[in-house]
Parts: structure tokens; sequence; C-alpha cells
């Protein structure tokens, strides 16, 4: 099953007080690169996340954004100056005796002097924290392989029926060649009968020189390496496994091949032929630059 080393998910939620989204997004590459966008303060959780996506994604420049957000006093401790508040109650006592007040000091009273307050941020559970970035970022990275599986069997679908076109190919091929032979001994008597006139020709003589030109533009081992390579690229596109380089030096011999029997060939149909193939083989290279 092919893969894209393109894709793109995304997830958001809302858990515990806090607003997590999480976004993967990837483009082809040779290697696995890996880059994140995270606050400072949740610094600690890029190599978890690299582990994670690492564990589904084996090629491809990949792109992780997390935003938290905290709901509003969720990560906030809040204390009370004691002695400050005490001395504010002390304070308006004597007041009070001294100008023969009533004394209605209440709660709501004290509250109103803000600075015996002491508000500091609480201390963050780093597992608390990565378990719910993790429940958002599997939903992201899911979404995320399943573009890459999309986007894959397009290719594999494109890929396979470009491959049966070039088998179609060499079937031609292989069906011209023992006539190029045969084409070229009619010329080699034609010639020779245009030069000798009635003189007898040497039937030996020829049927050597066929020989040695037959040899000289034989392609059967070339094709049959080709058909070999054209086997093996069925297999590898079926394979779960991540496949992209393999399949890119594959696309290599291949097109050696071919490039081989095209030095070869002196028939203007097999070069045509030969032509067509480097086309589609060029459209099979382009395809799996993108594949994992």
């Amino acid at each position: 099953m092919l893969k894209s080393m393109t894709g793109y998910g995304r997830s958001q939620q809302t858990i515990d007080g806090r607003d997590i989204l999480v976004e993967i997004k990837a483009v082809n590459h040779r290697y696995f690169e890996f880059n994140t966008r995270i606050p400072r303060a949740y610094a600690y959780l890029e190599d978890k996340m690299k582990t994670l996506v690492s564990s589904s994604a084996s090629r491809g420049k990949i792109d992780v954004s997390i935003s938290i957000f905290t709901v509003e006093g969720k990560d906030a401790e809040v204390q009370i100056n004691l002695e400050l508040a005490r001395g504010y109650v002390n304070a308006l006592r004597s007041t009070k005796d001294e100008l023969n007040l009533v004394d209605n000091l209440s709660l709501s009273s004290i509250s109103r002097f803000s600075d015996i307050f002491l508000v500091s941020k609480t201390v963050e559970d780093e597992e608390v924290i990565w378990n719910e970035v993790k429940q958002v970022a599997q939903e992201a990275l899911e979404k995320f392989i399943d573009m890459r599986v999309i986007e894959g069997e397009r290719m594999h679908a494109d890929i396979q029926s470009r491959l049966h076109i070039i088998e179609d190919y060499v079937t031609q091929i292989e069906e011209l060649a023992p006539k190029t032979v045969s084409d070229y001994k009619d010329r080699l008597y034609a010639k020779l009968k245009e030069v000798l006139e009635n003189k007898n020709i040497d039937e030996q003589r020829v049927l050597t020189e066929v020989a040695l030109f037959a040899e000289k533009i034989a392609v059967d081992e070339e094709t049959v390496r080709l058909r070999s390579h054209l086997k093996q690229f069925h297999n590898l596109i079926e394979s779960k496994d991540s496949v992209g380089r393999k399949l890119d030096f594959l696309v290599q011999e291949v097109n050696r091949e071919v490039n081989t029997i095209g030095s070869k060939c002196q028939d203007l149909a097999v070069t045509s032929i030969v032509v067509e193939m480097k086309s589609e083989i060029e459209k099979i290279r382009e395809q799996i630059q993108n594949i994992e």
C-alpha cells in the first residue's frame, strides 16, 4: 500500500480547561525531517511528538504546530497575605474607637483590599499535559495519515497503469526484433544483387553478416531484465512497507534497460516505442518522488 509524503491533519479539543490545537503537515523529502512550533513553556513536548509522528511516518518534511490555551484562572493559585489583612483589620478597628464608629467589618470589607491577595501560577504536571496533547495529536495524526493513504492510492493506480503500458511496449519490441533481422537480410540480398548483378552471391558470407548483425542488435537480455524489473515494481507497490527509495532505484534500472534497447535498435518502429516507454518512465519517476 503506497503512501504519499504529502499530508495534512488538524484537531482541536478542549480538555480539562485547556484548549489544545494540533496541526500536522508534510511535503516530500528524501529523509525524515521534523520541525515543531510549540510554546516555550511546553518545549518538553517536542521529543514526545517526534516519537509519536515517526511511528507512523518514515519520510517527508513534517511540520507540527501545537497551541495550548488555558481557561482564565485554571492554572492560578490564590493565597491571602494574612499579616497584611490583620494589619488592615487592626487599623480599621483602632479608627472605630477613635471616631466612635460602629464595627461592621466583614469578609467582603476586607476583600476590597486587593493587595492582600497573592496570585501565583500552579506547577503543571508534564505527564498530564502530554496525555491531553497526545489525545488531540493522535486525532490529527489519523487525519494526516488518511490523507497520505488516499493520495497514495491515486499514485498506485497511476503507476500500475503505466507499468502495464510499458509491458505492452516490451511485447511489441519482442515481436519486432526478429523482423528487424529478417528485413536486414532482405536489404542485404537486394544490395548485393545490385552490386554483383549476375554474379553468384556467397550465401555463407551473407548468413555470417546477418548473424553478426543479429547479435549486435539483439535485445533479448534487456527485455528479460526489463520484465524482471517491472515484476519487482508490481510487488513493491503492493507492499505495506516504506518503498519510496527502492522504487527510486528500480526506476533507474528500468530506464537503463530501455536506453540500451534504444541504442541497439536500428528500426524506426522500435525507436518510436522506446521514446514512448521513456515518456511513461519519466511520469512514473515524478510520482515516485512523493512516495514515502
